[in-house]
């Protein structure tokens, strides 16, 4: 490591699924695959990165890089110097899939600047959620990074606010990522301005009965996972995704598109549910995809100081 004797913090972030259907903007559910990362000062403002693992060769290795700006961005929000640091990346979460990689790494940069900052300035969870969903434009996907569970996030005249969930443990996510990609940016401008007025009461009802259906009653997530607002002005982007959608929907799962796509999310009412749905997504197109069974991160994002020797 290109450290010489600076502080080190290690951070792992989650990644996240927002929308989950009717939820448009506002619902996210934090999944169990991580990006992890120490960062470590170095002298003067060098910067230092190397990184493993998804986007290895695509993401810039300067203080271009995403979680060093969102570093950066804390420490200039904090009033203080950005030190040089050596990012060393691995990451797992799937890039351009609608499984929230951009999130984690601003998330992950603000708390590694959280830990590096720490007895000096405090960065609680309210400046964070704020920071997040400056850096990122909305925080349904960096409400969930941050906290874990399942996330309402709204805006109001003080800017970002959020409520986090406690999921049934009967609720069993299984993400199919396939090998192709969508833009965020391109898939929002696909989403109409305006909606007919049905249509938007149909998400508000759809919206509220997912809530119970994800906390009480996992037995009505199919019915709490339609949607009318976003998914299908998408479609014509990601023809092979809808197809899934649909095949998994009518065979009686509940699969929405993972975020803004292409991955679909199946919230599974038990855990031996997904094999049918894995059988399901293996005949219903010519696009292959990597199923993974996951559970629900409850504990969000984390970051402490590393010491040698440390597990």
């Amino acid at each position: 490591m290109g450290g010489e004797g600076g502080r080190t913090v290690a951070v792992r972030v989650p990644a996240t699924s927002a929308n989950l259907g009717p939820g448009f903007d506002t619902l996210g559910l934090a999944l169990s695959v991580y990006d992890e990362l120490t960062v470590t000062t170095l002298p003067g403002r060098r910067v230092e990165i190397s990184v493993t693992g998804e986007g290895a060769d695509d993401v810039p290795h300067d203080d271009s890089h995403l979680v060093v700006r969102a570093m950066a961005y804390a420490f200039e929000a904090c009033s203080r110097p950005m030190p040089g640091v050596h990012l060393a990346a691995r990451n797992v979460i799937p890039h351009g899939r609608g499984l929230g990689s951009s999130g984690a790494a601003v998330v992950a940069g603000l708390l590694a600047a959280k830990g590096l900052l720490a007895g000096d300035v405090e960065l609680g969870p309210e400046a964070l959620l704020r920071l997040a969903t400056e850096l990122e434009g909305h925080p349904d996907n960096v409400a969930p990074a941050l906290f874990g569970g399942l996330t309402i996030a709204w805006m109001d005249e003080d800017g970002p606010r959020h409520k986090k969930l406690l999921v049934h443990r009967g609720v069993s996510p299984l993400v199919f990522v396939p090998a192709f990609t969508m833009s965020t940016s391109a898939a929002r401008e696909l989403a109409p301005l305006q909606v007919p007025r049905e249509d938007a009461v149909f998400n508000v009802s759809r919206s509220a009965l997912l809530i119970a259906a994800l906390t009480q009653s996992p037995e009505l997530l199919l019915a709490a996972t339609e949607d009318k607002l976003h998914q299908s002005y998408r479609a014509q982007a990601m023809p092979e995704t809808d197809r899934l959608v649909r095949a998994l929907r009518e065979h009686g799962y509940a699969a929405v598109v993972s975020g803004a796509g292409p991955s679909v999310l199946v919230l599974a009412d038990g855990p031996g549910r997904r094999l049918g749905a894995a059988e399901v997504a293996a005949s219903a197109t010519d696009t292959p995809w990597d199923a993974l069974m996951l559970a629900v991160d409850f504990k969000g994002a984390t970051v402490r100081e590393y010491a040698e020797g440390s597990t």
